[in-house]
């Protein structure tokens, strides 16, 4: 018979542990330690406590940070998963020296971290410049949209919002007039557990209730072009977005990124899945960051910036301008004009038609110059359309009758004549057209595609390796700290494996 060793569940054990020995010397949670430590003003929450006469001692915000750095380096976005893992996980033991906060101070740290979160940022950005980690010279600006804590059944118009109160009201009615009925029948076979009802019934008033107290509350939320947008009962600052995987109900994460080590310049979540005027408040935000590290608010002067096609407006495309930046933004159809993406699935050739890069510009007259010699004069309408400035320019009719070459520039064979639309900076120019051709140069199309290498593995870092698929806070203040918390931790693990950890 075969000999085994004995085993003795009821056995006590005691285990020696030095929890400053589990802080090894280039991990991640040694670096988190000695930064918090060392290297970080932790005085800017002194304003948040009132308790040095009365009242009882409080967590260390030192020791809060770390857990919560820690935390979301290692998926845990949850303050309950955290609190466990203070309890039950050695390293988050030793960083936490042993203390282990409840679910509710570690939530209420986080949410209350609006005025503290940009200093804190700003402190491991100093430390990125110090270790040689920043280039300067070239950067990438991407977004991923990421689900709120927020359902997106709870959105619609006002309207929506007050017809869908209007049913779950009748629904209650309905439900109160069943229950009414099953008490005066003695079967009670064709009804419901009683119970049960009376929880759906408990229920719907609740949500009927909270959509009321939002009507009370809110306002419709107008688009640039006048028109009502969608909001949201649990999370007015979010948006409904659409991504690769179907439609949500979330945020647009942005991330400036330096291009020497993929250290995250500025990060900021913006309700809005469309980006075309998402670049400006997150290149100043990353001024007023450079700045507190002691940039000049120059520092964007000739640096090469590149953001994907998403990013291509006359409002990102003036703001490069206006900062001066070197910037590489294509437009949605620019793979189309490019041989080298011939294999790629869905490519479709450039149209044999005239395009827009066809007709030469007249500075001093302000007028176009079709490919037959022929002028096409602005239009008396042009004005503005959608908050900015649109410019149309149309050419004379019996110009284009009998032209020779109408079947390559009209797109309708009854088409009278041929018009050009765009929308302009405020000075009237084509900035727009200007950035195609830019792409279309040799150096655009060596210098864009290196966007990719650049920003892409910080999201995959973000969202894969640090499980960040989703926002657990509600409000865009909270979001944008949350989102600020795992930049910070990506770069955090960029010091701990090029710098001084």
């Amino acid at each position: 018979m075969a000999k085994f060793k004995r085993y003795d569940y009821s056995q006590k054990v005691l285990i020696p542990v030095c929890l400053e020995e589990q802080l090894v010397p280039g991990c991640l949670e040694f670096a988190i330690h000695t930064l918090i430590e060392t290297r970080m003003d932790m005085s800017v929450f002194e304003g948040n406590y009132k308790n040095d006469v009365v009242g009882r001692s409080a967590y260390d915000p030192k020791i809060l940070l770390k857990v919560v750095l820690l935390g979301y380096a290692r998926g845990l976005i949850s303050s309950r998963d955290i609190e466990r893992a203070c309890c039950e996980n050695v390293t988050f033991m030793a960083l936490s020296g042993n203390q282990r906060p409840d679910h509710s101070t570690i939530a209420a740290f986080v949410s209350s971290m609006q005025d503290q979160i940009l200093p804190l940022y700003c402190d491991i950005l100093l430390v990125c410049e110090q270790e040689g980690l920043l280039g300067g010279t070239f950067f990438a600006l991407d977004g991923v949209k990421l689900p709120a804590n927020a359902s997106k059944e709870s959105s619609g118009t006002v309207a929506d919002l007050k017809k869908k109160r209007r049913k779950i009201r009748q629904k209650v009615k309905r439900l109160l007039k069943d229950q009414v009925d099953a008490d005066k029948d003695d079967d009670d076979d064709n009804f419901s557990n009683p119970a049960n009802r009376e929880q759906q019934i408990d229920k719907l008033q609740k949500q009927a209730a909270r959509i009321e107290k939002w009507l009370k509350q809110n306002d419709a939320k107008i688009g640039v072009n006048k028109k009502e947008l969608f909001s949201n009962v649990t999370d007015n600052d979010s948006a409904k977005m659409h991504t690769a995987h179907g439609t949500v109900q979330g945020y647009n994460a942005q991330a400036l990124v330096d291009s020497k080590h993929q250290v995250i310049i500025h990060g900021e979540a913006i309700g809005k899945g469309l980006d075309n005027d998402n670049l400006p408040p997150v290149v100043d935000g990353a001024k007023k960051n450079l700045e507190r590290i002691g940039k000049g608010s120059d520092y964007f002067e000739g640096k090469i910036l590149t953001a994907d096609s998403s990013y291509h407006s006359v409002t990102n495309i003036a703001k490069c301008n206006a900062e001066k930046l070197d910037a590489y933004i294509p437009d949605n159809k620019f793979r189309n004009r490019d041989k080298r993406f011939a294999s790629r699935v869905g490519y479709r050739p450039r149209s044999k038609k005239f395009s827009f890069a066809d007709f030469k510009y007249d500075g001093d007259k302000d007028e176009y110059m079709c490919p037959n010699g022929k002028r096409l004069k602005p239009l008396v309408k042009s004005g503005r359309h959608k908050g900015k400035l649109l410019k149309v320019y149309t050419s004379r009719q019996k110009d284009c009758k009998h032209c020779q070459l109408r079947a390559k520039c009209l797109r309708y064979k009854d088409a009278k004549r041929r018009h050009l639309t765009y929308y302009a900076d405020p000075s009237g120019k084509n900035i727009s057209q200007a950035m195609v051709q830019k792409i279309e140069t040799q150096k655009g199309r060596k210098i864009y595609p290196k966007r990719i290498g650049i920003v892409e593995p910080v999201f995959a870092n973000i969202r894969v390796h640090k499980r960040m698929d989703k926002f657990s806070l509600r409000g865009k203040i909270k979001v944008n700290i949350q989102w600020l918390l795992y930049c910070m931790v990506h770069n955090i693990e960029k010091i701990a494996n090029y710098g001084f950890a």
